[in-house]
């Protein structure tokens, strides 16, 4: 599977516009997913077919109700938006179906870097390519002589600098929020640590490791240079504070790059200095800090086949060609779709990709281990525990559940 994400970002089509299409359905749709631009955009072209009710359900919550709400007969959901972390859950729980028949039916309008194989079966459709990499502000940096960081020490060397200038008290920015969040920065900074989240070949956890203080220490000394209340900072607020000139630095993910500089109540100073690069290494290593992703969306196996076959159509028409022909939208992604030309707000995906980025592990159990750095990590944070400490209950918490799960004896 790994190698299926990276081709997803090899192989960007550039062919020739696709024509719009009239989309008619005949029965429910029903569509959860994240709320960044690109997925609403998704949710909006699905939203346009007409002959039946199409509902988006699309909120920062969702992979806490697209589990439970794909479980009922019939399910709530006929359609997840998702990426390589969360359809793991959605496949675990047996809550999607294989695609292949619909796709043979309606989907020859897809590439195949498109196509999401799980032993040989698609189960997801991708449309979208993302990784997490540097943003900055070009003018606040040039002020002060100061080189767009490569690495997290010279983020830690900027912001010591743009907070002794009395230019910002908290000059960087990450969604360090409790939770998942967190977990993802520990991911990427582990990754760039050289870090393995599990023993070769098994279940077993390997985070508690030298790789894995390390990551918490460069966290933690990030931290410092944070709002104080850094741990209720998802992506959205963490954005929020970089629009309103309150940050400089920050690792965010490339789908939101774009709205930087067009979401309402962005200053006049953000728009002129707004700077994208690609992710940052750490600790003298040249592997990324960062992880690899695609978005795609699946169909709920809890369905009628009118109801999957209505979504599959409707989801189609949100990820047509002919929406490449409008310049906002190209620019809210890395898209996966004919007609897709990058534009300046995919340079940190496309650098990701260039640099090797290792993608997110799309294992059955990465998913608890996730869950459990998200549930552990913050006593570190707050200064409550050890690093050490920390990473033991993170493998204690994640034991308990994979054994719960059995993935483990």
């Amino acid at each position: 599977m790994n190698k299926k994400i990276m081709a997803l970002v090899g192989a960007f089509s550039l062919s020739a516009f696709g024509t719009a299409q009239a989309c008619e359905i005949s029965a429910r749709v029903s569509v959860v997913g994240n709320e960044f631009p690109a997925i609403q955009t998704v949710g909006a072209g699905a939203a346009a077919c007409t002959g039946a009710e199409v509902t988006t359900n699309l909120t920062s919550e969702h992979q806490k109700i697209n589990v439970p709400g794909m479980q009922g007969n019939p399910a709530e959901y006929t359609s997840a938006i998702v990426a390589n972390s969360s359809i793991v859950a959605l496949m675990n729980e047996d809550v999607i179906r294989p695609l292949d028949d619909l796709v043979s039916k309606h989907g020859g309008a897809l590439n195949p870097n498109q196509l999401i194989k799980v032993d040989g079966k698609i189960m997801a459709v991708a449309f979208m390519a993302n990784a997490q990499h540097l943003m900055y502000r070009k003018d606040v940096l040039s002020d002060l002589s100061i080189d767009a960081p490569k690495t997290y020490e010279d983020m830690l060397a900027a912001a010591e600098k743009i907070r002794s200038a009395g230019v910002m008290k908290n000059p960087v920015g990450g969604a360090y929020a409790a939770g998942w969040n967190l977990a993802q920065e520990f991911n990427n900074m582990f990754l760039g640590y050289g870090g393995s989240h599990f023993e070769a070949g098994s279940a077993n956890p390997s985070v508690n490791s030298k790789a894995g203080i390390d990551a918490l220490n460069m966290m933690k000394s990030l931290s410092e240079y944070m709002n104080p209340d850094f741990l209720t900072h998802d992506s959205n607020a963490t954005n929020a504070e970089y629009r309103a000139g309150n940050i400089a630095l920050l690792n965010m993910w490339g789908s939101r790059a774009a709205s930087q500089t067009t979401a309402e109540g962005v200053t006049d100073a953000v728009k002129n200095g707004h700077a994208v690069a690609g992710p940052m290494t750490v600790g003298g290593g040249s592997t990324a800090a960062s992880t690899l992703w695609w978005d795609g969306w699946t169909v709920a196996k809890n369905v009628s086949d009118a109801e999957a076959e209505a979504t599959f159509i409707a989801m189609m028409n949100g990820i047509r060609p002919s929406m490449m022909e409008d310049e906002a939208i190209r620019t809210q992604a890395v898209w996966l779709i004919d007609g897709y030309t990058p534009t300046d707000a995919a340079i940190g995906v496309f650098e990701a990709a260039k640099m090797g980025t290792t993608p997110y592990p799309m294992l059955p159990y990465m998913g608890l281990l996730h869950t459990a750095l998200g549930a552990e990590l913050p006593d570190f944070m707050q200064g409550k525990e050890s690093a050490e400490q920390a990473l033991a209950d993170v493998e204690a918490a994640y034991i308990a559940a994979a054994k719960e799960k059995g993935f483990l004896n």
